[in-house]
């Protein structure tokens, strides 16, 4: 029995939030909090009316960008945690509310900022690019900057709890706990084969999206970065029940926390699929501007293109009924157990179709929205519960993938896979 604050009503939110009634016994009280009330109360409308939940529901108005406000909701509220669904921007208010109001943070992406211009952030950014050796905008410093402050409190904030990242470094556990004696590399393969028939759409937000896209790729290798121009890995892998796909390296979240806490690993990348309408779409408008933070005076008004873009652009909430497809994420490895060279390959493919009949959600929503709420269950059964700032890999990943297979996320496995050149 657990009361919990869920902030967010997007896409991601919806699928946690549905995820957490059809788990009543333990989800017995949320609270749906976000900007746009409405969505709140009409999700509320459409999980009493199916029937099949006793959680108790309540709905709320909250500007995430205001962190009186957030804790005011928390003192009223009185969850035994919170669930932030909201955008990255939002991560650092909402941390430093739970942290005040006494109760456990769970979020699925790490913080990064949404005005790239500030001179005060940018002045820590450019100082850690030049240290640590990337530039992508996301980075854990900030958040893992609460670390102490969690701990003294006696609070859990757990990272990153969506698929990449999130499952991809339970994955990682999973193997370094059951598969390995030592791991030389680890490759994250993220495949979406499905097809919502628009010329160009984002699965998720698309600022978000577009600006990692958009961004130089890295990877760990020789415990360093080396950071190349965009998109300019390019390799094909034929996924388990999707096909051949071109995938790109990209620079991803969870590289950094693997990296830090996977000892001896040699290498890591991360690499996504793209097919060519998107990257062409991509290149387009970053040519002429629309991917732009910065904001400019159109007609005397300040706007910033990439949120313009954003509103032009489908929202990936509608995808869903038109989306055909799977997907197929995952992790292969190579290493060594007793002494022997060894491959293996720990993935999970979903199908955007069933994820409609069950949720009305497309499979890039599903896979974040389960694993956030396997993630909020984690902490509230005990399972993973030490004071602090963590990252997924940090916990026992057993209960954590147990739970992945029973709420519609199961993995699977190879001991052969082809291996990413």
């Amino acid at each position: 029995m657990s009361r919990v604050l869920i902030i967010g009503c997007g896409g991601v939110a919806s699928v946690a939030i549905q995820k957490c009634c059809q788990n009543d016994a333990r989800f017995s009280e949320i609270c749906i909090a976000s900007r746009t009330v409405s969505k709140c109360d009409a999700l509320k409308a459409k999980i009493e009316a199916e029937g099949k939940s006793k959680t108790v529901i309540t709905t709320a108005a909250i500007d995430a960008d205001n962190k009186d406000a957030v804790l005011a909701l928390i003192r009223s509220y009185q969850p035994d945690a919170v669930l932030n669904l909201a955008l990255p921007y939002q991560d650092l208010t909402i941390m430093q509310a739970c942290l005040e109001g006494g109760v456990h943070y769970i979020d699925t992406a790490n913080y990064e900022p949404e005005d790239t211009d500030d001179p005060e952030w940018r002045a820590i950014y450019e100082k850690r690019c030049k240290e640590i050796g990337f530039t992508a905008y996301f980075d854990y410093s900030w958040q893992w900057a609460y670390k102490e402050k969690f701990e003294k409190a006696g609070l859990t904030a757990l990272l990153g709890s969506g698929f990449d990242p999130g499952v991809t470094q339970a994955y990682c556990a999973y193997a370094k706990k059951h598969e390995f004696d030592t791991i030389d590399t680890i490759d994250i393969l993220d495949c979406n084969g499905g097809d919502h028939g628009y010329p160009f759409a984002t699965n998720f937000n698309p600022e978000i999206n577009l600006r990692e896209v958009s961004a130089p790729g890295s990877y760990w290798e020789n415990g360093k970065w080396i950071e190349i121009p965009a998109m300019s890995i390019k390799r094909e892998y034929d996924f388990a029940e999707v096909g051949q796909k071109d995938m790109y390296l990209l620079h991803h979240e969870e590289i950094e926390s693997l990296a830090k806490n996977i000892p001896g690993v040699n290498r890591i990348r991360f690499f996504m699929t793209f097919g060519q309408s998107y990257l062409t779409h991509m290149k387009c408008l970053e040519n002429v501007g629309m991917l732009s933070t910065t904001p400019i005076m159109y007609e005397g008004k300040e706007i910033v293109p990439i949120q313009f873009l954003k509103a032009l652009l489908p929202d990936p909430a509608t995808l869903g009924p038109r989306t055909k497809g799977k997907t197929n994420i995952g992790c292969i490895f190579t290493g060594k157990k007793d002494g022997k060279e060894k491959t293996y390959y720990i993935y999970n493919v979903c199908d955007h179709e069933e994820c409609y009949k069950e949720v009305e959600s497309q499979a890039i929503s599903y896979t974040t929205g389960v694993p956030a709420m396997c993630g909020a269950l984690m902490l509230l059964t005990g399972k993973w519960n030490k004071p602090g700032v963590y990252t997924v890999e940090e916990f026992d990943p057993d209960p954590y993938i147990e739970a992945l297979d029973k709420y519609g996320l199961p993995h699977q496995e190879n001991y052969a896979p082809v291996l990413v050149d």
